[in-house]
């Protein structure tokens, strides 16, 4: 029974003038423990980074940069075919212009965490897995990263002794063997179902997968997506269900990492 938990979500997702999201980051900023930060490549501009941050500060949510694929076209879900290296640099690249506002607001990163099709590859792929994750360690050994419990990345940073956070994707289906079913639209969802989707994983720490089985899911950080239809309403059932169980909201900052 999780009795502490972290919520975090991706933010910062407009660009230029098309204020994508901002609503919606607004409304969802008081309900969450931790944001991901959009660094310009899959969405997010320097104004968006910088009025985010600012937006994070003001209600204590502990902020991570979001790198993803150079895509802005395709919100970085489609897969670009690219040397590990290339993609490395890339994060870093990213990583480097979130920290810089995060400087001027006087604050820290929290976390790295990839985006989209980004993050799966990373899941799947040991040659990208490896570099990304030295060369972390080499930037920050402390610095925490968000990962899919089970996946490629997450036995590469326990490896390297890169701390890593396990998340649990309250918005997203999942498959049999514990991952997340990567899909462009998971379709309308019911707030409902998915408050009770975020109790049982924090109860007993399992969730029904696609095929009807069971399947335990390891977490220590619940992820609702901005973007998804609905989100509002997805984040504020699930918020409520949780505060109505007893289960502390908190960045997993102030918790003991995953082990």
């Amino acid at each position: 029974m999780t009795t502490t938990i972290d919520i975090n979500c991706d933010m910062s997702e407009g660009f230029g003038a098309w204020m994508f999201g901002d609503d919606v980051d607004a409304t969802m900023m008081p309900l969450i423990s931790s944001i991901n930060v959009a660094a310009g490549f899959h969405a997010g501009d320097p104004s968006t980074i910088d009025r985010t941050v600012r937006r994070a500060r003001e209600h204590g949510v502990g902020i991570g940069v979001h790198p993803g694929f150079r895509d802005l076209v395709g919100f970085g879900r489609r897969h670009i075919d690219a040397s590990p290296q290339e993609l490395v640099n890339d994060c870093v690249y990213q990583l480097g212009a979130v920290r810089e506002f995060l400087s001027l607001h006087r604050t820290t990163l929290q976390h790295f965490k990839l985006h989209g099709a980004l993050y799966m590859h990373a899941a799947r792929d040991a040659a990208f897995a490896e570099p990304l994750i030295d060369t972390l360690h080499r930037i920050d050994p402390t610095l925490p990263i968000l990962v899919m419990a089970g996946s490629v990345i997450e036995a590469v940073a326990r490896d390297r002794g890169q701390p890593v956070i396990r998340e649990f994707y309250a918005d997203r289906h999942y498959g049999p063997d514990g991952q997340i079913v990567f899909t462009r639209d998971v379709g309308a969802l019911s707030p409902a179902d998915v408050a009770a989707k975020v109790l049982r994983a924090c109860r007993e720490g399992t969730v029904v997968a696609v095929d009807g089985t069971v399947v335990t899911v390891p977490f220590e950080s619940i992820c609702i997506h901005s973007d998804t239809r609905g989100a509002v309403d997805l984040m504020a059932s699930a918020r409520a269900a949780l505060d109505g169980a007893d289960i502390t909201v908190r960045s997993f900052a102030a918790q003991p990492l995953a082990s």
